[in-house]
């Protein structure tokens, strides 16, 4: 179905001028972080994408719990813990301290904890259109 609203929305899409102001565009081009940083970055909110991870992450803000702790307050099997963990540790995002054979996990550093805390802000203050949920919610 082909609406005005879409038709106006995908004018908008196209520039008319390849380069608008060539300053501005070389000083972000200056800007922007080699093509590794921007995978490992993209590797971090692919993590975090997960919402079985982002539970345990938010459990984690409130500080260390070993794995039979996230696993009860997450409702996940400690088996499925231990795996996103493993994850989330091999990209730094939290970091371990063993004592005898029990393991306890923190966030990695106050970086982790400023993501969580503004992307949680961000949903709580937005109202956010999901049209790949189509009727969820």
């Amino acid at each position: 179905m082909n609406n005005s609203s879409d038709v106006s929305v995908s004018a908008v899409d196209g520039c008319a001028v390849k380069v608008v102001d060539a300053d501005r565009i070389a000083a972000v081009h200056e800007r922007m972080p080699p093509a590794d940083d921007l995978a490992d970055t993209a590797d971090v909110f692919g993590l975090l994408s997960d919402t079985n991870r982002l539970k345990l992450l938010v459990a984690l803000l409130e500080g260390e719990l070993c794995v039979c702790d996230l696993a009860a307050v997450t409702g996940q099997s400690e088996s499925a813990v231990s795996h996103a963990l493993r994850l989330l540790r091999a990209h730094r995002i939290v970091a371990a301290r063993r004592s005898g054979r029990m393991a306890y996990y923190r966030l990695a550093d106050p970086h982790v904890r400023l993501l969580l805390d503004l992307a949680l802000a961000h949903t709580e203050h937005t109202d956010a259109i999901h049209p790949e949920r189509s009727g969820d919610r």
